[in-house]
């Protein structure tokens, strides 16, 4: 009997166990290890801060598909992995043997310039904290609705973008948009720099209409429990700052002896096999495709969880494995907060409450997957 096992519970793997429920692998067992039960679906995120999704709306119970594939659940945090013994180890000092290994465990906001970064922000990633300190935040504003609340959302990419917009609405349905204060601080000259300029210019819009407060070009180096610091000394204050910054991997992965890029990423093959070792795979934002690199999003994460599963089978199978090529080109749909998303694809940018709708049946679709 092979022993595989999954490290994380990201998008990629939560398919590709719903392909092996589907279609099982013979003489394979499965241990699938992450540190929470129910593991969040990140397009469904924003609008769950907004509050038009429930957690469990926008959460895969990965407890009920262990059950149905029979796989072992274990809840702890690995730390280390050692690729010549094949055994990965966690926090717990529990050890795990595997045949085959397979990585998904996602990025965090990348922290490492800013001072105070680890001790006072709250970071988009790991999404469990993230909710939590944010739950905290609304219970407190619902006990006290007399206070004013200010945010400070480092990054201005997309996902600064959308959850800005999105904690707006919450917010304002709590308290008065007068009592609330949200600035996106980023160190580029335009917003969502990886999109078109019409969306950069679209948003720009929305958050003016909002009163959210755009301020570019502007590098953060030390974030205080009321205040952030820019580079040229300029203090803004702030009752709660968030990170939303370019994306950064697992600090331990880098003494593993696993392929990795500059960033620290997994460098993989289009069979999604790591550089150095056949019998290792990695999908999702912790992993970068050596010839066909492609930006951290988790549209790629999601197409990833076919090819993943296919490779499983036929690596377990001594078949030649497949290869998988990402999109040049895909569709990019943020929430505003207010029922309507903005449909970003090439140099094409509409808003309309229609991409909204759009949004809310494929994220649905997506989910009730692993509902059955």
């Amino acid at each position: 009997m092979k022993q595989l096992v999954l490290v994380g519970g990201g998008h990629s793997h939560a398919i590709a166990l719903k392909m092996y429920y589907d279609n099982p692998i013979k003489n394979v067992k499965i241990t699938l290890i992450n540190e929470v039960k129910n593991t969040p679906y990140s397009g469904m995120l924003p609008a769950h801060i907004a509050g038009y999704y429930n957690f469990y709306q926008t959460h895969i119970n990965l407890e009920k598909l262990a059950q149905k594939t029979n796989s072992n659940l274990i809840i702890d945090q690995v730390i280390d992995i050692n690729p010549t013994q094949q055994k990965v180890y966690c926090l717990s000092g529990n050890t795990i043997k595997y045949d085959l290994l397979s990585i998904d465990i996602g990025s965090t906001p990348d922290d490492s310039q800013i001072k105070g970064a680890k001790e006072y922000a709250i970071r988009a990633k790991p999404v469990p904290i993230l909710l939590e300190k944010w739950e905290a935040i609304i219970n407190d504003l619902n006990n006290n609705p007399n206070q004013n609340i200010t945010l400070n959302i480092i990054g201005g990419g997309a996902g600064g973008v959308e959850l800005a917009l999105n904690m707006h609405k919450r917010l304002t349905d709590i308290v008065t948009a007068k009592q609330v204060n949200i600035n996106i601080i980023n160190r580029g000259q335009v917003l969502l720099n990886s999109h078109n300029i019409r969306a950069s210019k679209l948003f720009n819009n929305l958050l003016d209409k909002k009163d959210i407060n755009i301020i570019l070009e502007t590098e953060i180096v030390e974030i205080c429990p009321d205040k952030v610091i820019t580079k040229k000394g300029k203090i803004i204050k702030g009752d709660y700052t968030f990170l939303v910054t370019n994306a950064s991997p697992a600090s331990w992965l880098k003494n593993t002896g696993l392929s990795i890029d500059k960033k620290g990423f997994i460098l993989v093959k289009n069979t999604l096999q790591t550089l150095s070792h056949d019998n290792i795979l990695a999908t999702g934002d912790i992993a970068t495709i050596k010839d066909n690199p492609s930006p951290k999003a988790g549209v790629f994460a999601v197409r990833q969880g076919k090819p993943l599963y296919n490779n499983w089978r036929l690596l377990l199978e001594g078949k030649n494995l497949n290869s998988y090529y990402p999109q040049s080109f895909y569709l990019s749909l943020i929430g505003t907060g207010d029922k309507k998303a903005v449909a970003v694809w090439g140099n094409f940018t509409y808003k309309s409450s229609l991409f909204w709708y759009l949004k809310d049946y494929i994220d649905k679709k997506f989910m009730e997957q692993f509902s059955s």
